[in-house]
């Protein structure tokens, strides 16, 4: 099949369960061209022929918080030459590639490109948990209004597709039709990987306003490995009981997979890599993107870890304290491949391949797609 891929660029997770997907999609022998924003461009531009790139929102954070007014002027700026650019590669687009099936991973252009062109469209994500799932009280919470917002923007976002594919690591009933959950999406470096249960804690975190962070990790009496907060550096820089690491995947993938525990934010890639390999985590979700939030909240509930909104010295204490609690929970977690997936995938283009994958209708400000 001809397949066109869009990848939402804010956030890395997006662009690196996409490179599994897409690495499945070309040893299938289909024929795919990918459109991506942001820094997906570039991490896929390295692993996948065909990658145009695209202009894309984006989000302005301050002190591990989303800046709405700030996101929104960035975003008008960005959108005085993003937006042209993005008119022009729909028409070369349109030109040179006729697909016959659209995936989008929370990209809108994509979307847009299918619904113009009547193509079926397959959503592949995490985040249409929040409106395609029931969640019980107790993990909504006090955030009913955040919940609220947060639903009406991811059902606003890529609207009526043919399907809706979720990977997640909890199991809600499912509230709408044509919605399958699958478990995490994993590169084959943790796939690979053999988890062993070693005395350091893994830190991954790139926000400046975890700049005391390491002050309170070296209160610790045991060994800490940080990645992100030092980005320029090209070899590891030891300050007593925490050892500072530049970017590595095959050494992230280690010190992983042998850790203690794990301390990063609440987004769904490291939270699901950690879990395949039954690792506590300690959740810093981002403040105003309830995903984040949502994703904590189902990590405490299930016993697997822990979250804190505001990161103190006690919250890293009673994390380790707490170390043994959590594994015996993630005993009952159940390491998965991409397995389910693909087999999902291979139903749905059969499904495409017969004409039973319809592309539906959509309106928007009184604009229906012609047929």
């Amino acid at each position: 099949m001809k397949i066109l891929y869009g990848v939402v660029g804010e956030g890395m997770g997006h662009a690196m369960r996409s490179g599994v997907v897409l690495a499945w999609l070309l040893e299938q022998g289909h024929q795919v061209q990918v459109v991506a924003s942001g820094r997906a461009h570039d991490y896929l531009k390295a692993r996948v022929p065909e990658v145009d790139q695209i202009w894309g929102l984006t989000m302005a954070m301050e002190n591990n918080e989303v800046r709405r007014l700030a996101t929104a002027v960035d975003n008008l700026r960005g959108a005085m030459e993003g937006w042209p650019s993005n008119v022009r590669r729909y028409f070369e687009m349109a030109a040179k590639f006729e697909p016959d099936l659209v995936i989008s991973d929370f990209e809108s252009w994509s979307w847009l490109f299918a619904k113009v062109h009547r193509i079926p469209l397959i959503c592949i994500d995490n985040i249409q948990l929040i409106n395609r799932c029931w969640h019980e009280d107790h993990i909504i919470g006090e955030e009913m209004n955040a919940f609220l917002l947060a639903k009406s923007i991811v059902k606003a976002k890529c609207p009526r597709a043919a399907h809706y594919v979720i990977t997640t690591f909890v199991e809600p009933k499912v509230r709408k039709k044509r919605t399958s959950l699958v478990p995490p999406i994993l590169r084959p470096e943790l796939l690979n990987a053999r988890p062993s249960e070693g005395e350091h804690l893994l830190v991954y975190q790139t926000s400046p306003s975890f700049s005391d962070l390491p002050r309170m990790l070296a209160g610790l009496t045991r060994p800490v490995y940080i990645y992100g907060l030092r980005r320029d550096i090209k070899e590891d820089q030891r300050h007593g009981n925490l050892t500072f690491r530049p970017f590595s995947e095959t050494q992230f993938v280690e010190d992983l997979a042998s850790c203690a525990g794990v301390i990063g934010s609440a987004g769904f890639t490291l939270m699901g890599e950690a879990l395949h390999l039954r690792k506590p985590y300690l959740a810093t979700p981002v403040g105003g993107q309830f995903e984040q939030l949502l994703n904590a909240r189902y990590l405490k509930d299930l016993g697997y870890g822990t979250y804190t909104q505001r990161m103190g010295p006690t919250d890293l204490v009673d994390f380790v304290d707490d170390l043994p609690r959590y594994r015996e929970a993630l005993q009952s977690y159940e390491p998965r491949d991409n397995r389910a997936l693909f087999e999902r995938l291979e139903e749905l283009f059969d499904q495409a391949e017969a004409g039973l994958l319809r592309s539906r209708r959509v309106r928007w400000l009184g604009w229906e797609a012609p047929q």
